[in-house]
């Protein structure tokens, strides 16, 4: 079954706590929230103090998916804040396989993404690292984009590399996220579906989150 993981970058962050509630009500899987710190992308959001605040009201596991620079300065601050899989991008500043390691060291699940216009390629010496692979179908750093088409190959290259190898790593599809691009995502391999506007945007969410989970068996 499809996982459908709410990105809380969508949601109203006067009132994040009954957000969070709201989405797991709604039935979620997991809870993707993005870090960013102004300089690998232009925006800055939350920090581990949001994190920690959050985790008491879920038992929901918490991606943390890290849109900072030379991020192994603070996977130790998110570990203890509460995340349980931490994704680091291949494109960020410092050394991501120490980035990588030291999250495994944690008790975390460790997590490699990778923008639009990078390939494949250049994550493949992670595969053996990590629990999970992050493919950005938007340019980090801003919601509400629009789905890139072109990113769908490099989702079936992903699946393919898994499954030769006999990997137990999820694929998780980030950007511009709906039931019409969710579908074509997870027909092409992807497990796991962060979504943001399109779910919270919904009076009822967990209709939606409902009819996503089933989208492998289709």
């Amino acid at each position: 079954m499809t996982k459908v993981s709410p990105s809380m970058l969508s949601a109203d962050f006067s009132r994040l706590g009954e957000e969070l509630r709201r989405v797991e009500d709604a039935g979620a899987d997991w809870v993707h929230i993005d870090v960013m710190d102004g300089m690998f992308v232009p925006n800055i959001t939350i920090g581990p103090s949001v994190v920690k605040a959050l985790r008491p009201l879920s038992g929901l596991p918490f991606d943390v998916h890290l849109m900072i620079e030379d991020p192994i300065r603070y996977v130790e601050d998110f570990s203890k804040a509460g995340a349980d899989m931490i994704t680091v991008h291949t494109e960020s500043r410092g050394n991501t396989m120490k980035a990588i390691d030291k999250i495994r060291d944690l008790g975390r699940s460790p997590g490699i993404t990778l923008n639009p216009r990078t390939p494949f390629s250049k994550v493949r010496k992670f595969m053996g690292k990590v629990d999970l692979i992050l493919i950005m179908t938007v340019q980090p750093g801003f919601g509400g984009q629009a789905f890139r088409e072109e990113c769908v190959p490099k989702i079936t290259e992903a699946r393919r590399f898994i499954d030769d190898n006999g990997l137990d790593v999820e694929i998780v599809i980030d950007g511009g996220i709906n039931r019409e691009t969710g579908r074509k995502c997870v027909k092409a391999g992807a497990t796991v579906l962060a979504a943001g506007s399109s779910l919270f945007s919904l009076p009822d969410m967990g209709s939606e989150i409902s009819l996503w989970k089933e989208f492998d068996s289709e």
